[in-house]
């Protein structure tokens, strides 16, 4: 009986993480959103790079909220703030308000809620963790599969501000009785792991390892979430793809990103951590030199180098986490782990002020292909030295 009810709880955590990973079809909201406040491109970047930077830096925040309260008490705390961000942005009258709706509050609650369910999973599953977590974490990557059509169908029979509110106050809903079963297995649950080899966060700190870690999915975010905030406008504007076409290439692409992130686990452990970045650094450049000969009508071309932008991105979400456990060991792979994912913050604000500027700049995103060539190729020398580098 116990085998089955685990196995609730990852069904109710893709949920979950479909209602909270709606922040990956942002791209869908951005062109109404410029009509509708008169915005550039810099500017309709802003609320999706802010809500961003505070989920990945709030996320530490929910990891220690856990150990005093019950998963369930954050879960709700978290959910709360995630709907009220999105009901309030129904209100915005500019940029500004927006961005601290949507950005900060709704972020924010994002961020406070991610680490419940996967360490209710984890705690629930010493014996198939690795298997559980995948499952899991792949409800957050395909979310826009089943968000990105919502999305689209309400912005187009009620407005862009009226859907923020209608999916605020779904998500208010769905995400509190979903958060209520939440809880850890009644007994301790010990594991026969050595944590001799393991390191402390400030050892780690002391360790280049980390910063050659934090520095590639640095480069992996910006280049991912980059891309993402701008699939939707490169579609329409440079391939030509109606938006309702587009909506539905947003969900094929998530789907990718959810297939990235067991995927590049698995090679993860089968490569070890050069050669696995050198694959995914290797896919992301083909994909952005294809950006350089699209035009009007390539829309395979267009459909391919994004379903390898998206799945690297998604892989990045298994690697990093995967590389942190081995490089750090177990121990205290919790705090180690809330510290390369600051990585991720880093990246979505470097990459969508990156993206916004380019299309700002020179009236193109396809200017973003030059700075990300750079960023690769220092990621692929970084990788390189990773397996030799030792405590400084």
């Amino acid at each position: 009986m116990k085998n089955k009810i685990r196995w609730l709880y990852v069904v109710l955590g893709i949920l979950i993480f479909i209602c909270l990973g709606t922040v990956y079809s942002w791209s869908i909201f951005r062109k109404p959103l410029e009509k509708a406040l008169s915005l550039n491109s810099t500017q309709s970047s802003l609320p999706f790079m802010t809500f961003l930077a505070f989920y990945a830096f709030l996320m530490p925040l929910g990891g220690k909220l856990i150990s005093k309260y019950s998963p369930k008490i954050v879960l709700i705390i978290g959910s709360i703030l995630v709907g009220l961000g999105w009901i309030g942005s129904s209100f915005s009258k500019n940029i500004v308000m927006l961005t601290i709706t949507y950005g900060v509050v709704a972020g924010s609650g994002v961020g406070i809620a991610y680490g419940v369910p996967i360490g209710v999973v984890s705690r629930w599953f010493p014996d198939k963790k690795g298997l559980a977590l995948g499952i899991l974490l792949s409800g957050f990557g395909m979310s826009p599969f089943v968000t990105a059509p919502i999305a689209k169908k309400l912005i187009d029979m009620y407005g862009v501000f009226t859907s923020f509110k209608l999916l605020g106050i779904i998500f208010l809903f769905i995400l509190i009785v979903l958060s209520l079963p939440f809880k850890f297995p009644n007994e301790n649950v010990k594991t026969n792991t050595e944590d001799y080899n393991s390191l402390s966060p400030t050892e780690m700190l002391k360790d280049r390892k980390f910063y050659i870690l934090w520095t590639c999915f640095a480069i992996a975010t910006f280049v991912g979430l980059m891309i993402i905030g701008i699939t939707g406008p490169m579609g329409e504007d440079i391939i030509g793809i109606p938006s309702t076409t587009m909506a539905f290439y947003v969900s094929l692409f998530s789907i990718f990103n959810g297939i990235g992130r067991p995927l590049f686990g698995y090679l993860s452990d089968k490569l070890g951590p050069s050669k696995v970045i050198l694959l995914s650094y290797t896919l992301i450049s083909f994909a952005t030199l294809s950006i350089l000969f699209f035009n009007n009508a390539k829309t395979f071309l267009f459909v391919l180098s994004f379903v390898i932008f998206w799945m690297n991105f998604g892989g990045w979400l298994s690697i990093a986490p995967t590389l942190t456990s081995k490089f750090f060991g177990p121990k205290y792979y919790s705090e180690n782990y809330g510290i390369v994912f600051t990585a991720y913050g880093i990246g979505a604000i470097l990459g969508n002020l990156t993206s916004g500027l380019a299309k700002d700049l020179f009236g193109s995103y396809k200017f973003v292909s030059y700075p990300i060539l750079v960023l690769v190729l220092i990621g692929i020398i970084l990788s390189r030295f990773i397996n030799k580098s030792s405590k400084i």
